[in-house]
């Protein structure tokens, strides 16, 4: 079956969030546990948390995906602004263990002039002081575009900070087509070529979810701006080769597009019924 689900809000609680996915067809999400664009977070509500996961368990939901804020940047020129970053995923992680075994994913940062090679060494320092031997989550470090001073941009950079990270088993990465797209990597014509770089770099392993959306801008633009399923660049032909991959078509698929719930049902409908992999 095709676990696939949409980024959904959290703020009306857990479990409203888990209805609004079973009104869209999902049977897997992606959330943030905070404001996308801030650093506040309300206090867990475990009765909420009980009845989000009786909902996931009595529908079948595949692994869920909790997304750090985006304006988190763990190797930034501010020592306070690497702080920041540090204790928000801390608490995340923590958040994270009412929801066990699930994923949580956050973007690199960008290095701003201090170069790809710092920020790889202030990533992997903050994944050392946050990442502890009895968590239940698996963080993700999320593919990129490639904008400004972003780090991971590439399969290597990914790699170089894993290699840095002590407690390896807790790492895993998040594909974005967009922003391998962005990139550089030729996912329309040479699918199967990204995914053997992908494997020799990094390793197929540990390659936990996909981002599945399209682009506005062509390959390689490192532009980084999503667009609806089969209406951008990669278009949709090559977006149901992903789905369908063999080495992909067992991994939840996460839809970023720009779209309400009506949009997110429709895509979810068109990529169910494209959906052969089974």
């Amino acid at each position: 079956m095709l676990t696939i689900g949409s980024h959904l809000s959290v703020s009306k609680g857990y479990a409203a969030m888990g209805k609004d996915a079973l009104k869209i067809g999902a049977n897997t999400l992606q959330f943030f546990s905070r404001n996308p664009r801030g650093t506040k977070a309300k206090a867990i509500d475990e009765k909420d948390v009980a009845a989000f996961r009786q909902i996931c368990e009595e529908n079948h939901f595949g692994t869920l995906l909790c997304h750090a804020p985006y304006i988190l940047n763990a190797c930034s020129a501010d020592p306070a602004l690497r702080e920041l970053a540090r204790d928000t995923m801390a608490d995340d992680l923590a958040r994270m263990e009412y929801l066990p075994g699930n994923l949580y994913n956050f973007h690199p940062g960008s290095h701003v002039k201090q170069g790809a090679e710092a920020g790889i060494e202030m990533i992997a320092d903050m994944l050392n002081s946050i990442l502890k031997p009895d968590q239940h989550t698996t963080v993700l470090l999320e593919t990129m575009a490639g904008k400004g001073s972003e780090v991971g941009r590439s399969f290597e950079e990914l790699a170089a900070i894993i290699d840095r990270v002590e407690l390896k088993d807790k790492m895993g990465i998040c594909l974005d087509t967009c922003h391998v797209h962005d990139g550089g990597y030729d996912i329309i014509n040479q699918l199967d070529h990204v995914l053997d770089e992908f494997d020799r770099i990094i390793g197929i392993e540990r390659l936990k979810a996909i981002h599945l959306n399209d682009s506005k801008n062509p390959c390689g633009s490192h532009k980084d701006r999503h667009e609806k399923i089969g209406e951008g660049c990669i278009g949709i032909e090559a977006l149901v080769r992903v789905i369908n991959h063999p080495l992909l078509c067992h991994l939840p698929f996460y839809l970023e597009t720009p779209n309400e719930l009506p949009g997110y049902a429709r895509e979810i409908e068109l990529l169910r019924n494209a959906y052969t992999a089974e």
